[in-house]
This record gives structure tokens, C-alpha cells and sequence, in this order.
């Protein structure tokens, strides 16, 4: 996973608790998403006035937005119990027990809620719209209906893939919220709020230099900032200066645009060894050793914010942008001209030849 990525197998543990310190606990103390936490706070205003249980929320987004932090958020404001469970490990019964175990107005949070089986999903559909739990009794002609009413409570289902949500499943949530990029400047307040958490001295300038590295993403923001923690502690005085800052940085191998060594890999691969593309997903894969999934939603959305890369109907191609971060000089009839391939204007030098309509896409 992207949020990953900077973890060592022996520290994954650790990690994970002092990322839990560093979450959010309140509204007040959630940096970024201005318009999420405005609407989010009339709607627990509202129904904390009226004794009722919030209404059910989708949060979309790439990882390491605040997801999970906003669903805490929400119990925390309310004052009652939650659940945690991932998608992908509901059946069908599980989803039934954990529905009758909820009490009043709790939260129930589903994390990768687009991965729910079919049948687990389905157990939903009553629960969420009437609060209404239907279990079936018995097989063939004697089985019957058993209908349990259950407590009103909120679901909150965090989703990367809005996409892949059956339309039943997303027209039952009341309020859906898609959380954005963060800007620089909202990365350094929570880069110097987690410095002050761990109890480390940051420069202003290193926490700038942390956060514009970060790809706009708090997590990765939380997690390169222990790890430049580490180099200070072990090579220097404990406090972070802007130059220990660099010094980790280079040592974790994350450039000025934020792109790690496996960035740069994909980069170089499709402008060296397929020539700038297009090439299909599955065969970038294969060279680089990596899953499709992986390139498709960890890798290649923030290569496509940058404007690095490009998806076309016969595969992925890298524009001039992304043949000059990796050293490479530009190609093709444009390449002594000011066009910018990365900006999706239209076909830029590096796009590769049209494709052809009656060619199958390969992504």
C-alpha cells in the first residue's frame, strides 16, 4: 500500500501505534478538507440537538487523507460506541452479527466498503434504509423471514474506488464527502503538530521541505517525519534542522516532487524500454515486478497529478514532463517547443501514435 511504503517489517507495529497518536481527535484539530469539516459540523450539531443518529456517510479518496481519522472524528462528537471492520473479510453472517451488536446511535465504520461481498451487502440494504435486520429460517418450502429491528446507527464507509460502489449501496448514504490533496501549507501545520506530539524541535524550513515532498498526503507527511526523526536521533542532536532534514530525505530516497525509487523505475521503464509508450498495464507490471493494482492505485495517481505520465486506450505513455524529472531529453517532433504533454490539453509529443478505435484498451 502507498501508506506503507517508508515501513520497515520490524518497525510496522510501532509505527502503527504512534500513528494513532498523531490522528485528529476533534473537529477543531483536523487540518484541511475546510468544506468536509463545515458541512460535517452543522450535520453532528443537528443531530446531536435532536437526540438522533447521524445521518450515514461515505468518505471517498486516495489513502492517507483522513478517512479513518474523520470516522473517529464523528464517534468522538457523538459520544458513543464504534465498530472497525474491513470489507473484503464481511461474509454474510458476520455482517448480521455485527449489526445486532451495535447500540444505539453507534458508528459502525467499514473501511474499503466497495470490497463487500454481494451477500454481506445485501444484509445492508434494510439495516441502513429502516433499521431492520431480515434473517432467513430454514431451507426450501419451510424456510421463513425472521425480522429483528434494530437500534438506529451511522454507517461510515471509507472507498478509493467511488467507482466500484453498486449504485443500491451508495444511494442509501445521506451525505458523501470526497476528500482532496492537501496544499503545502496545510502539510506543515500538521507536520509541526506531529513534531510537537513526538516531542522533536523542527525548523520551519525542514517542516516546508517534509511537507512539499509529501505528495499531498498527511499520512506519508506523519511517516517521512518519524523517519527524519530517526536520522536526527542517531546521527545528529535530536532536533531537526533543515539540513538533518535533507540528509534524511535523500537517505530515504524521496526527491523533490515526493516520487520514491519505484516512481522513478516506472518512469524510466516506459520511456527506455518501451520507448515512451504506450504500453499496456499488465506488461508494465511484469517489468517492474509489481502487481497491476499496485501501479494502477498506489503509483500511477500521483504520477498522473503531476502530469508525468499518461493514460491512453492503448496503454500508458510519459509525457515531456516525465522524461525531464528522470533525466531524459525530450523526443519527437515537439521536443524543442514549449508544449506541455503533462497537461492533458491534448496529444503531446510523447503520447505514442493514435489508437486505434477497434484496438481493445489494454489497461
Amino acid at each position: 500500500m502507498a501508506e506503507e511504503r517508508f515501513l520497515a517489517p520490524g518497525l510496522r507495529a510501532e509505527d502503527d501505534e504512534v500513528e494513532r497518536s498523531l490522528r485528529p481527535k476533534t473537529l477543531d484539530d483536523f487540518v484541511g478538507q475546510e468544506r468536509i469539516r463545515e458541512q460535517l459540523a452543522v450535520a453532528l450539531s443537528a443531530a446531536k440537538a435532536r437526540g438522533e443518529a447521524l445521518d450515514h456517510v461515505l468518505l471517498a479518496g486516495p489513502p492517507g487523507l483522513g478517512k479513518t481519522s474523520l470516522a473517529a472524528i464523528v464517534r468522538e462528537e457523538l459520544g458513543v460506541g464504534m465498530r472497525t471492520v474491513a470489507g473484503p473479510a464481511l461474509e454474510r453472517k458476520d455482517m448480521a452479527a455485527i449489526l445486532m451488536s451495535l447500540g444505539e446511535r453507534d458508528v459502525l465504520f467499514i473501511d474499503e466498503i466497495h470490497r463487500l461481498n454481494a451477500a454481506a451487502e445485501e444484509i445492508l440494504y434494510p439495516a441502513l434504509e429502516d433499521f431492520r435486520l431480515d434473517i432467513i429460517v430454514g431451507q426450501g418450502p419451510a424456510a421463513r423471514t425472521l425480522t429483528l429491528d434494530l437500534p438506529p446507527f451511522t454507517l461510515v464507509g471509507a472507498t478509493t474506488r467511488t467507482g466500484l460502489l453498486t449504485t443500491p449501496l451508495r444511494d442509501r448514504f445521506g451525505m458523501t464527502f470526497r476528500l482532496a490533496y492537501y496544499e503545502p501549507a496545510e502539510l506543515v501545520r500538521i507536520v509541526v503538530r506531529s513534531a510537537r506530539i513526538l516531542a522533536v524541535e523542527i525548523a520551519d524550513d525542514a517542516a516546508h521541505e517534509i511537507a512539499r515532498r509529501s505528495r499531498g498526503t498527511p499520512r506519508i507527511a506523519n511517516r517521512i517525519l518519524r523517519r527524519v526523526r530517526d536520522v536526527a536521533q542517531v546521527r545528529h542532536q535530536g532536533s531537526i534542522t533543515t539540513a538533518v532534514a535533507a540528509e534524511a530525505l535523500d537517505l530515504l530516497e524521496v526527491d523533490g516532487e515526493g516520487l520514491e525509487r519505484t516512481d522513478r523505475e516506472l518512469l524510466h521503464a516506459i520511456a527506455v524500454k518501451f520507448d515512451g509508450g504506450p504500453v499496456g498495464l499488465s506488461t508494465l507490471a511484469a517489468s517492474l515486478g509489481e502487481e497491476q493494482d499496485t501501479i494502477e492505485d498506489v503509483y500511477e495517481p500521483y504520477l498522473l497529478q503531476l502530469g508525468f505520465i499518461q493514460r491512453t486506450p492503448r496503454g500508458r505513455t510519459i509525457t515531456r514532463l516525465g522524461r525531464a524529472h528522470v533525466g531524459l531529453p525530450p523526443t519527437g517532433p515537439d521536443a524543442g517547443h514549449g508544449a506541455d504533454a503533462g497537461r492533458g490539453a491534448g496529444r503531446g509529443a510523447d503520447a505514442g501514435p493514435e489508437p486505434d478505435p477497434g484496438t481493445p484498451g489494454l489497461f
